[in-house]
């Protein structure tokens, strides 16, 4: 078997080939190449297995993205597409051979992070890839949509020598902002109508979040993988702050049975997504509006009266990473909290094992191997589990993936790895 990286003239080959590996037929691209997801593929970052006959059977690629870590580091990762295997050649070790190949490859290119999203769970993991964000979707019926009173909206309360509360009251308290409150609006566009709102303001929410990848412009220009990013029509509700910069969009669309689905719904802050928030949930003619990508710990719940108008569902796993070099990784981070870890790791794919000690002082770490004795033993799909803080280190030693050589290492690891808040990743590549 042969792999390479393929040339502007395998394009078409390519394309081919990695449908079949899915059992489907590719679309009709626009003239201009553009309106597919595959539109904003990388040849030079693509490889094709051929056969010993020369019999093209699959695929891999990446893209060049950044990714935002804790502390809000942009880092560059690859991110890994366009994965498959034909079906007469699959349990071969063609997808073995590929992803090994392309490893490699990257590292000597200078990655030290790649990315995925897996098709299936079972896959990836064993090429050293471990889930690192998660996502679900939010339905909320609007008949029982109303927001209940923020405790922060000017309701603040002094609390008598007694114990009970003062209220607003002519004797109470004089009602005072909460903390950033603002005014702003909602304007309804077409998609075709604001593509250059939806890059600058997803580009200005993705800097900020971690465990969120970029969108290259060619990403936008091309009109590649989902909506709001490719040409499919769609309302988009954006919002504008009180000096009339966009700050939030929601990308929509109106199906049966009366649901209203946001694609993607996107803020700087809390208060842009709540108004977002209770435009779509305001809107006629609808009986649900269906939230098809937010984090777990999103507060939209807790924002409504009823605390059961909502219904969770789909949560799953979405961005997997891999380390391809522990300690350069590492080091790349923002960091909680200040303490030492050894950190044995064992990469069985690559066949490789290291110990490092893992110092981190003022937000910042460094990485060096040591003979010391560990705290931690994991594989480094399990590091990549924790890299970005959203699986904690000690749920994965209580579910025997980690193990911890004496009784504070998890909660230590547990306290070092945090975020300053959940990573969450949209971007569907």
């Amino acid at each position: 078997m042969d792999i390479r990286p393929t040339t502007d003239q395998d394009h078409t080959v390519f394309v081919d080939t990695l449908h079949t590996a899915f059992g489907r037929f590719p679309e009709t691209p626009a003239e201009d190449g553009g309106g597919v997801w595959w539109a904003a593929l990388e040849p030079e970052r693509c490889l094709l297995a051929r056969a010993a006959d020369g019999r093209p059977v699959g695929t891999a690629g990446t893209y060049a993205f950044e990714l935002t870590l804790p502390g809000g580091v942009l880092a560059p990762v690859a991110g890994v597409t366009a994965v498959g295997v034909v079906p007469s050649h699959r349990r071969r070790g063609v997808l073995s051979a590929m992803m090994r190949h392309q490893l490699t490859e990257l590292r000597a290119g200078g990655d030290y992070l790649s990315v995925l999203l897996a098709s299936e769970a079972m896959i990836y993991g064993r090429f050293g890839y471990g889930p690192a964000t998660y996502t679900r979707r939010l339905t909320v019926r609007r008949d029982q949509a109303a927001f209940a009173p923020s405790r922060a909206d000017g309701a603040d309360r002094a609390v008598r020598a007694d114990g009970t509360m003062d209220g607003n009251g002519a004797h109470g308290p004089t009602p005072v902002p909460a903390a950033g409150a603002r005014t702003g609006s909602v304007e309804v566009l077409r998609r075709s109508e604001c593509g250059e709102i939806l890059e600058e303001v997803y580009d200005r929410y993705r800097r900020a979040q971690p465990g969120a990848l970029s969108r290259p412009p060619r990403w936008w220009a091309m009109g590649a993988g989902q909506p709001p990013v490719s040409r499919a029509p769609r309302y988009v509700a954006v919002h504008r702050d009180a000096d009339g910069v966009p700050d939030g969009y929601a990308s929509y669309s109106i199906g049966d049975p009366d649901t209203l689905t946001a694609d993607e719904t996107i803020a700087t802050d809390d208060a842009a997504f709540t108004a977002l928030a209770r435009f779509l949930l305001g809107h006629d003619l609808v009986g649900q509006v269906v939230f098809k990508h937010l984090p777990p710990e999103h507060p939209l719940r807790w924002q409504l009266a009823d605390f059961r108008a909502c219904t969770l569902s789909g949560e799953t796993d979405w961005l997997w990473v891999r380390l391809l070099d522990v300690p350069r990784a590492l080091t790349a981070r923002g960091w909680s909290g200040d303490g030492e870890l050894v950190l044995d790791v064992t990469d069985p794919f690559l066949g490789e094992h290291g110990r490092h000690l893992l110092t981190v002082r003022d937000g910042k770490a460094d990485c060096v191997p040591t003979d010391r004795e560990p705290d931690l033993s994991l594989d480094v799909n399990d590091l990549g589990s924790i890299y970005l803080g959203g699986t904690a280190p000690s749920t994965l030693v209580r579910a025997g993936h980690i193990r911890a050589h004496h009784p504070a290492a998890a909660a230590l690891a547990d306290t070092l790895f945090r975020a300053e808040r959940p990573p969450h990743c949209l971007h569907w590549f």
